[in-house]
């Protein structure tokens, strides 16, 4: 029976996703030099000839969850830059969506977690550093010009806006690692807790 060349690619998709998958778990919890691409094989069930089909190194495997999640980071936040709404509603959009990721998507508050990780070690791949210093800013700049433009509308606390935007993102941050560390017991907090930290009081 002949070969399905569009099956064949979907097949090779999911597993390259389901290899994505465990690594970032593994990698989340155990770092780069904790884990060994025969830990990556176990988890994701194949073996390490198979996995060599994909990825040449765990580096790579590396490098590339890292990429794809500084890249949908960043695009995530332009989009919400772009959206037609008041900076007010922008940061109410950014939060509830993603505390809902937090609660519901595991993988989620691993990414958060593998790029602290990453950001704060001296022993990463060259093209992991490379991408992390040209990508790893643009969120926090985003933030900080959506709270400039709250500021200017008075819906935003008149503080140092690049701290407000420290503080977004070191908050969420730490709400992440605490999905990712406590994830049988974890429950979002209300966004408005969150939301106070940087509201103006509302009529």
């Amino acid at each position: 029976m002949a070969r399905n060349p569009g099956k064949n690619t979907e097949m090779k998709d999911r597993r390259r996703e389901q290899l994505l998958s465990k690594a970032l778990q593994l990698f989340a919890t155990r770092g780069l030099s904790g884990t060994k691409i025969s830990h990556i094989a176990n988890a994701a069930g194949i073996s390490q000839g198979l996995l060599y089909h994909y990825y040449k190194s765990k580096e790579d495997i590396y490098t590339e969850l890292i990429g794809g999640a500084l890249e949908r980071m960043n695009e995530a936040a332009r989009g919400l830059e772009k959206l037609p709404i008041s900076p007010r509603e922008k940061i109410s959009h950014a939060l509830e969506a993603m505390l809902d990721n937090m609660q519901h998507n595991d993988d989620f508050s691993r990414y958060f977690m593998l790029i602290a990780q990453a950001t704060a070690s001296e022993d990463i791949p060259p093209a992991t550093r490379q991408i992390i210093e040209k990508e790893n800013r643009t969120p926090y700049e985003v933030i900080e010009r959506i709270m400039i433009a709250g500021q200017q509308d008075g819906s935003i606390k008149q503080h140092d806006a690049s701290e407000l935007a420290l503080v977004f993102w070191t908050t969420i941050k730490g709400l992440a690692f605490h999905a990712t560390t406590h994830k049988a017991t974890f429950r979002a907090p209300d966004v408005r807790l969150l939301t106070s930290l940087f509201f103006t009081e509302s009529d």
